[in-house]
């Protein structure tokens, strides 16, 4: 990355970075979509276990990477409720659909 010269140009950059990151976060949804067939139950959506070797692993691949392991650990809590908040229902509408 070129040391940005101006506040118009780290600008510009976080917003490129943001549309990634949009993309990305689509494609994420549409596995969380996909992987509610897969789960029996409520219990199985939450998955606690899964959820705190998640953000284990996110706190070392932030400290690896040099991003802030709290910031790190505060993005993914906050999105991996929502996507758990989106695999629930739509775990409920397949299991109405039965």
């Amino acid at each position: 990355m070129n040391t940005p010269s101006s506040l118009a140009e780290v600008r510009a950059e976080i917003d490129a970075i943001d549309s990634t990151m949009i993309e990305l976060l689509a494609t994420r949804q549409e596995l969380v979509r996909a992987a509610a067939a897969f789960k029996r139950d409520e219990h199985a959506v939450r998955a606690p276990d899964r959820f705190a070797q998640l953000i284990a692993s996110v706190r070392e691949r932030a400290d690896a990477a040099g991003l802030s392991a709290d910031v790190a650990e505060t993005i993914w809590r906050s999105m991996v409720g929502a996507f758990i908040e989106l695999e629930l229902a739509e775990h409920k509408s397949l299991q109405a659909s039965e």
